[in-house]
């Protein structure tokens, strides 16, 4: 069994990133045995607890992802996503371990917006753009900068001392200059990248507000709402972990490209690539400075598996966590 602490201590950016990598890859050329999420949605709180299992047969990777998602929890400072991650042995289906999964989610997915930014954003990118104040927001900026040189870091939120708060942070963590935005808009409009990490009911990032060239990660999910407008949607190049999970229904799917289709503003084939066909080189990625990307996340299992299954193995090398009998 390993605490917060101990996986957090095991997860290093650039390996977890190379580990989503090699799980995107997999994903995208049809070898992983991964059923879309599934949840007991607790509806009066917006909420739901999700079960996400997948094996990846390269890396011999069998496990499950429990995670609850309460984004209510925001407006009294706890986590809006609590999990774990069950490890089996795929020789014969014994429980290997029990691993925190909160700091897994939000390294993993950081690191998969991260992928996407390094694959698809100018490389004359200056300026990134975190919309959100959350956990998710702080593991976005920490993964993004890994893969760009920014000059300068804008951050936006519902609630702006939470922004100030944040960018006071994040520019001693990142020895980069970060100021709070008084608005969404105002940091979509002056940045190269966005990256929105947000449980907002209504878009956050939209058309009008988007420069030309820009990259946009977004990773928020709520069951209510959307975090990307049709708009930006119909224009951009639009990029997802896989997309039999982005268009399957809710708990899985993207409402930000469910709602589109069903307006009649796009078909299922708007969706340009998965990120292991960029990675493979079956799908080409940006085709000009102008085009506006968007990498639509909804969170695959394969990313939870790979990173936990590489999380085990180091634990088990340096001694770490404490053995059960269950």
């Amino acid at each position: 069994m390993l605490t917060g602490m101990e996986t957090a201590s095991l997860l290093d950016l650039d390996d977890v990133r190379a580990a989503v990598e090699a799980a995107m890859v997999e994903v995208s050329a049809g070898e992983v045995s991964m059923p879309p999420r599934i949840a007991a949605v607790v509806a009066e709180r917006d909420a739901l607890l999700g079960a996400m299992p997948a094996y990846l047969p390269r890396s011999q990777g069998l496990a499950t992802k429990l995670v609850s998602v309460f984004p209510g929890n925001a407006a009294s400072g706890r986590p809006t996503h609590n999990a774990v991650v069950v490890v089996f042995d795929a020789a014969s289906g014994v429980p290997l371990a029990l691993v925190d999964g909160t700091s897994i989610t939000a390294s993993r997915t950081a690191a998969a917006s991260a992928l996407s930014t390094q694959l698809l954003a100018r490389h004359d990118a200056t300026v990134l753009a975190i919309l959100g104040t959350g956990v998710q927001a702080r593991s976005h900026a920490i993964a993004l900068v890994r893969v760009r040189s920014f000059d300068e870091v804008l951050v936006a939120g519902r609630d702006p001392a939470k922004a100030r708060l944040l960018a006071a942070e994040l520019a001693d963590a990142l020895a980069l200059p970060v100021s709070a935005c008084d608005s969404f808009a105002e940091a979509c409009q002056a940045a190269d990248v966005i990256c929105a990490t947000t449980h907002s009911p209504e878009p956050v990032v939209r058309r009008q507000h988007l420069p030309p060239g820009v990259h946009v990660a977004s990773v928020g999910f709520t069951g209510s709402g959307r975090e990307v407008d049709s708009g930006t949607v119909v224009d951009a190049l639009v990029v997802v972990e896989s997309r039999q999970a982005a268009l399957a229904p809710h708990p899985s799917g993207a409402a930000d490209l469910r709602l589109p289709i069903e307006e009649g503003l796009i078909g299922p084939d708007h969706i340009h690539a998965e990120l292991g066909e960029l990675v493979s080189g079956t799908r080409p990625g940006r085709a000009d400075v102008d085009q506006i990307t968007l990498y639509k996340s909804v969170g695959v299992a394969a990313q939870d598996v790979a990173v936990a299954t590489m999380v085990v193995a180091r634990a088990r090398e340096r001694g770490l966590g404490i053995e059960i009998a269950i």
